[in-house]
């Protein structure tokens, strides 16, 4: 019997198997379960981590590796449940619906937003939606419990290009067909769900068995569906009906069947074809006209709001939304004037600590809101105040002689990360103020059931910026990534709904010139790293997608949000 000796991570030991066992097998025996150390709760094994890859549990063992075996509380996990998920959706869907095509359009705070639509288009080219009522949700939520209750297994098949693209052109999936040929592949990986086919970029759980905590809730013109909670696997992520944040994403896949682009299939068919300029022009021009309908806002409210507040989370364009949204402002003839709200930090003694006695640099009371509320109620007043410099050498805040007064015209814009929470600003008057939410809230797909994380997107563009204005590797850029999450969920997100406005700073053309960039620099990241793992799922993704040339990403303005990250920014 031939062997080969693998190490697992989770029980710190070699061990021996037959060449050929799955993991499944090697989990059984060692581990079924994995620890989250934040519960301390025992959770199921749902795929694994080998040489830093991630694989399904039906991968073979046939040489020497290092292995993890990773559950919910892992991001892949999570991805793996999430993904299997979606396939058992998909099949209750086409089993009650076989004349509809179920859509995965978006991230929501809750789960992911879906809609079923008819397979025949309107004559404006879009597919109408067929608008669920609760018994009818209520019936596809009974037939996904039927078979996650069957447990049935997943089967993963090889196809050529022309059988996977026949299949899914013949299952009513057009943007799956159509992304499959523009990669202009020999052969794909397809699941099998019973008779049901599909491709997910990523592996799936062994059965449908493993799929036991989930909901749908009616939402929109769709539902949402829902999974377990980060960290809380037992129970589902309650819902938020984020109201002004789905309306902006239903916005942004509007402008997507303005140009025609409704999956990453049809976007690389343009870009192919090339019509990438045409494309990037449009995409600009729906930009600035987003600017001046929320300048139109500010001027309708000019007499009573003189503040004007911008966050968002990371790399969403927040500085040249700041800038570009002050010219459309100067158009209609306003003043801007520009507050650093980093200057009104306590001095570093005083700021707080988090759960591990560091400074938290990102809690609400690392500023001095005493002195942020008073001077932007004398402001307000008419008055006059020096405003602070804080010096991040010494840690001290410092009076330069800085003085700002607000003239009949002037507006003030602040951008942070709490602009949005009511608390930053709780003793001025909340009539004064004009909150804006800039995010890069893509809703763009790969194909009709695997929509692109907003939050995917952003991290592409910070590696980018990080890597040439900061000097920061795309390794360590991976590695903050979740600490810069874990604040955004705490400071940000749950405050999208205050914004008087949202602007989507997403730009539909953004992948593939991210993709020119990004591409290089994660290919630099050894399989050694701790960073692997992600940089090759990221790597992965970007394989769906055509990059733009050189002469095409020269045809984007120096106005532009990319020019925050790509450079050539002229602002």
């Amino acid at each position: 019997m031939d062997e080969t000796r693998f190490y697992c991570e989770n029980d710190g030991d070699f061990h021996k198997v037959e060449i050929g066992t799955s993991l499944k097998s090697i989990s059984d025996r060692l581990c079924r379960t994995v620890t989250d150390e934040k519960s301390g709760m025992s959770i199921p094994v749902l795929a694994a981590l080998v040489d830093h890859q991630l694989k399904e549990l039906e991968f073979p063992v046939v040489m020497p590796h290092k292995i993890e075996f990773i559950g919910y509380n892992h991001p892949d996990g999570r991805r793996t449940y999430v993904r299997s998920l979606c396939f058992v959706l998909q099949h209750a869907a086409r089993d009650l619906y076989p004349d509809k095509t179920l859509y995965i359009e978006y991230s929501l705070p809750s789960g992911l937003y879906c809609e079923l639509r008819e397979q025949t288009a309107s004559d404006d080219g879009v597919l109408p939606v067929h608008f669920l009522t609760d018994e009818e949700i209520e019936k596809i939520k009974e037939r996904m419990q039927e078979i996650i209750a069957a447990d049935l297994h997943f089967h993963k098949v090889k196809m050529t290009a022309s059988e996977a693209g026949k299949l899914f052109s013949e299952n009513s999936q057009p943007a799956k067909a159509s992304l499959l040929e523009s990669l202009g592949k020999f052969n794909y990986s397809v699941y099998f769900l019973g008779g049901d086919a599909d491709t997910f970029y990523g592996p799936l759980v062994p059965s449908t068995g493993y799929l036991k905590i989930f909901d749908i809730v009616g939402f929109n013109n769709g539902f949402c569906l829902q999974f377990p909670e980060e960290g809380k696997i037992s129970k589902v992520t309650p819902l938020k009906r984020q109201s002004k944040l789905a309306a902006t994403l239903q916005e942004y896949a509007r402008w997507c069947e303005i140009t025609g682009v409704r999956g990453v299939g049809t976007l690389n068919k343009v870009i192919s074809e090339g019509n990438a300029v045409q494309l990037i022009n449009i995409a600009e021009a729906l930009h600035e006209r987003k600017y001046a309908d929320i300048a139109d806002m500010i001027y309708e409210r000019r007499d009573k709001a003189r503040i004007i507040l911008i966050a968002g989370p990371s790399s969403s364009g927040k500085t040249s939304s700041s800038k570009r949204l002050a010219i459309q402002c100067k158009v209609l003839g306003m003043n801007p004037k520009v507050i650093e709200l980093d200057n009104y930090f306590v001095d570093r003694e005083h700021t707080p600590k988090d759960e591990n006695g560091e400074y938290d640099f990102e809690a609400l009371h690392a500023m001095d809101l005493d002195l942020l509320n008073f001077q932007l109620n004398e402001l307000i007043g008419g008055k006059t105040v020096e405003i602070p410099y804080f010096n991040f050498k010494t840690g001290k805040r410092e009076f330069h002689g800085e003085m700002l007064h607000l003239e009949e015209n002037d507006i003030l814009i602040m951008e942070g990360i709490h602009a949005l929470n009511p608390e930053m600003t709780s003793a001025v008057d909340n009539s004064r103020i004009f909150r804006v939410y800039a995010s890069a809230l893509t809703s763009l797909s790969l194909d009709e059931n695997n929509n692109i994380s907003t939050s995917d997107n952003r991290l592409l563009r910070r590696i980018v910026r990080d890597n040439r204005v900061r000097g920061v590797t795309p390794e360590d850029t991976i590695m903050r990534w979740h600490s810069v999450r874990r604040g955004e969920n705490r400071n940000i997100f749950p405050f999208q709904e205050n914004a008087d406005a949202a602007f989507n700073s997403a730009l539909i053309f953004e992948l593939p010139l991210l993709k020119y960039y990004a591409e290089p620099l994660l290919r630099r990241i050894a399989p050694s790293s701790p960073a692997y793992t992600e940089t090759i799922r990221l790597l992965k993704f970007l394989d769906y997608v055509v990059a733009l040339s050189p002469a095409e990403i020269a045809a984007i303005p120096p106005t532009s949000i990319m020019r925050e990250f790509i450079g050539g920014q002229m602002l």
